[in-house]
């Protein structure tokens, strides 16, 4: 069985969660473990090499699982995407829709550099709203986004217009069904 095999075996799917007609993709399974984790880390990572990267931004909150090990080996920053209100200090945010309502991330100011060249990680890519608010919100402080990377991607939900015309990497791929 190839790593990437394991990876889709210890990916948990949740029919009905949160609500009836989703179905979740679970990564606690990865997280438990190690062996796939690792191989996560390092396929970010390696994506994370082949380009000038300054900054990892991570998106609360099971992008903060991936994101920090990656930012941690490369030896570069990590800026947390929080939910609103999350945050102590002098705040950047950025209010994004949701399917039903609106929602709305901060970074810590002195978190992101003019210039800084940076890469947001998630664990899963949907619709990619979140990402492209994440987007913004670093702009807004004189980041320059690069690009974007997760574990899961629902190519289905056509998150890659959303976020084009940047770079989507993403582990492995659902379809939907």
């Amino acid at each position: 069985m190839t790593e990437h095999d394991l990876l889709d075996k210890a990916i948990r799917r949740v029919p009905d969660f949160p609500k009836p007609g989703v179905l979740f993709y679970d990564i606690t399974g990865v997280l438990v473990n190690p062996s796939v984790f690792k191989y996560c880390i390092d396929q970010i990572s390696d994506v994370c090499r082949k380009e000038s990267i300054d900054a990892i931004a991570g998106i609360e909150s099971r992008g903060f699982l991936f994101a920090a090990p990656v930012a941690e080996r490369l030896g570069i920053p990590l800026i947390l995407v929080r939910k609103k209100g999350k945050l102590p200090g002098k705040t950047l945010s950025c209010k994004y829709a949701l399917e039903y309502g609106t929602a709305e991330i901060e970074v810590h100011c002195e978190d992101v550099s003019a210039g800084q060249r940076v890469l947001v990680i998630d664990d899963l890519i949907a619709t990619g709203g979140t990402l492209k608010a994440a987007k913004t919100l670093l702009e807004q402080g004189g980041a320059h986004v690069i690009g974007y990377a997760g574990v899961i991607g629902l190519p289905f939900l056509n998150y890659k217009e959303v976020l084009d015309p940047l770079p989507v990497t993403t582990l492995i791929d659902y379809s939907g069904e």
